[in-house]
């Protein structure tokens, strides 16, 4: 006979990194019944010394949870955990997956599909507010999916952030890696704008004071550069490459739309470069030392 999910029993939760862990413990300590899972070892020790209930396996794991959350690096990932991994297989029939990754839109819509062929439901939920909103439960939270799947874990995401409902399922995601395409290109725009400034002699405080009481301002002049830049910290713990990543597929939806993305393409084709001339683990801060030395053709004119 199959098994049939209950809206309230336990969650799986799979991806215990950066992001994951913190969100995972805001949930546990929540009251809510919880069994993570990574399929890193370093990963999973690191979890258990925080007090979260691990499993060792991802079956272990998913099974009898009636909501499996994923917090994974990529569509790839996402559809190796359920598919070939066979989370799928080892939830209840009826259970509710919330694919809280930076996803590619198109590729959720597809596994949405897949999924619902095996009775299973899925909802988008990617977030934006980093390490510190999943801390501190301040995340922002792009829901797509039905209304009723949307209306069933709204209560559970209210632990983490707040939540906007974004429409079908994949909407979360298209609108993530469109915010993340508009977040690399005005972080990479200001980093090039306040260099500029520093080399003709104004300070870092005058630039942010101004900028930021003026039209110039975005999130990357009020809190990443003051927060991360100026100190030479570069610990937002959000990787470059991750935020390449998301911007790409922000510019791959709008080709897939039929709508060149020239700013967009521009940005990312100099994001790319940052990635092959920046350390592997570089922080998406760092994009403010890519942009404060010159091209080679500048460098040698």
């Amino acid at each position: 006979m199959e098994r049939q999910a209950d809206p309230g029993r336990a969650i799986a939760f799979v991806g215990l990194g950066n992001m994951g862990l913190p969100m995972a413990l805001r949930l546990a300590a929540a009251g809510h019944t919880l069994t993570g899972y990574d399929v890193s070892d370093a990963v999973r020790d690191a979890a258990v010394a925080s007090g979260l209930d691990v499993a060792t396996s991802l079956r272990d794991a998913a099974r009898d949870s009636a909501i499996a959350i994923l917090m994974l690096p990529s569509s790839d990932v996402v559809d190796d955990v359920v598919l070939a991994q066979s989370l799928a297989d080892a939830l209840p029939s009826g259970a509710l997956v919330v694919d809280m990754s930076s996803s590619d839109p198109l590729r959720t819509r597809a596994l949405a599909t897949v999924l619902a062929e095996r009775g299973l439901r899925l909802v988008d939920a990617p977030v934006s507010g980093g390490v510190v909103g999943a801390v501190e439960g301040r995340l922002t939270i792009m829901l797509g999916g039905a209304e009723a799947d949307a209306a069933e874990v709204e209560p559970l995401l209210a632990e983490l952030g707040s939540s906007r409902r974004t429409g079908a399922v994949g909407s979360g995601h298209a609108v993530k890696a469109l915010n993340n395409l508009l977040s690399a290109t005005h972080l990479l725009v200001s980093s090039e704008a306040i260099e500029a400034g520093r080399r003709f002699g104004l300070a870092d405080d005058v630039m942010l004071d101004v900028i930021n009481s003026s039209s110039g301002r975005s999130f990357s002049t009020e809190y990443k550069w003051p927060v991360f830049v100026v100190p030479e910290t570069f610990d937002s713990g959000f990787g470059l490459r991750l935020l390449v990543k998301d911007a790409r597929t922000a510019t791959t939806l709008a080709r897939a739309l039929g709508l060149p993305s020239r700013l967009g393409e521009a940005a990312l084709a100099l994001w790319e470069q940052a990635a092959q001339e920046l350390s592997a683990d570089a922080d998406h801060t760092e994009i403010a030392k890519f942009a404060a030395v010159p091209d080679e053709d500048e460098a040698s004119a």
